[in-house]
């Protein structure tokens, strides 16, 4: 194991203009000796994230605000090395909010957001993916909150988003059908039905969404799974069926220049009409579910009837470049840095 830790650091606020490289410092420091009640992981992939641009900023409204010279958050996956908490011990995989760094202490409190990966069947990397948090939404949402059942037509909102993406070939697998994805280009419709398990996929920048919706399901919508709010949702909710089931996963359309503007529904008694459900969740609520849905989609790739991508850097050194490439647009799949050669290597066997 190396003595040493390198890690990114906040060097200057991105003020009005776009992230760039020189936004951060890279520096060395001995390798954390962890107390009573810590363990000690070694990162192996660390994740990047639109919202860490807010993190250098404001702490994005939930975090509070980096300091100068403080070590740059992140969601990451990694390899406990020492162990001193009774949870967890040697070899254990786990995610969490690792920060920019090769090694980091942890007490395991909730700050820390950290979860055991206990999958062995795909790539560790999709521990801060497909069958991380943003892969769990997917799954829980679906099942637990839309309580989705075979033959069940189901519509999804922001359909090529990360939870989307997941959702559409999660119905498919339970049966599910026909399976609606909405999106906002042509491209992202054609990836929507070729790859992602949608029967159909509406560009709302080109087509109206209400016509649509009665043709593809002239039998009503049985669950809809909303990622975006605003005039998508209350659209939806005038072509549910009876007992239907609405999922508030995300109101992406309600934020302009990162500012709220909360959308007024002009079509919520039709919930009342039809006898139908809305409800909200957060995922961070639902963790004791995670092993549940980590093993069924783990299984699910195993079997080739789920797809996900991946554009992994290698090198914690290349951190910036990958965050970077997102707001460039120029990452295909989910953006993630390889810190260790050999993540894939540990606890294989």
């Amino acid at each position: 194991m190396s003595t040493v830790n390198r890690q990114w650091v906040l060097a200057e606020r991105p003020i009005g203009r776009a992230v760039r490289e020189s936004d951060f410092r890279m520096q060395e420091s001995p390798v954390p000796t962890p107390d009573d009640g810590q363990l000690l992981i070694r990162t192996l992939y660390l994740s990047v994230a639109p919202v860490m641009r807010q993190y250098m900023l404001d702490g994005a409204g939930f975090e509070k605000p980096l300091a100068i010279g403080e070590v740059m958050r992140g969601r990451g996956v990694g390899i406990v090395v020492e162990s001193k908490h009774p949870d967890y011990a040697a070899g254990d995989i786990v995610q969490a909010k690792l920060g920019w760094q090769e090694y980091v202490v942890s007490d395991a409190s909730p700050w820390w957001m950290i979860y055991k990966v206990h999958q062995r069947i795909a790539p560790y990397s999709t521990a801060i993916g497909v069958l991380g948090v943003t892969g769990f939404t997917s799954y829980l949402g679906l099942v637990d909150i839309g309580r989705v059942k075979p033959g069940d037509a189901v519509v999804v909102s922001g359909a090529a988003g990360g939870v989307g993406s997941n959702v559409g070939q999660i119905a498919r697998n339970l049966g599910c059908g026909p399976i609606i994805g909405i999106a906002g280009s042509a491209e992202k419709c054609e990836m929507l039905t070729t790859k992602l398990g949608y029967d159909a996929a509406i560009n709302y920048r080109e087509e109206e969404i209400s016509p649509r919706l009665g043709e593809l399901c002239p039998d009503g919508v049985d669950v809809y799974f909303d990622n975006v709010g605003g005039n998508t949702l209350d659209t939806t909710l005038t072509h549910l069926a009876r007992h239907a089931r609405v999922v508030l996963c995300g109101r992406i359309s309600e934020y302009v220049d990162n500012e709220e503007q909360p959308y007024v529904l002009q079509n919520y008694q039709q919930l009342h009409k039809r006898v139908a459900s809305m409800e909200a969740f957060f995922i961070y609520e639902m963790e004791e579910h995670f092993p549940r849905a980590e093993a069924a989609m783990a299984r699910w790739i195993a079997e080739g009837r789920l797809t996900y991508a991946e554009d992994i850097l290698d090198g914690i050194e290349r951190m910036p470049k990958a965050l970077i490439r997102l707001f460039e647009g120029k990452n295909r799949g989910k953006q993630m840095v390889r810190v260790d050669p050999n993540a894939e290597a540990y606890g294989r066997d």
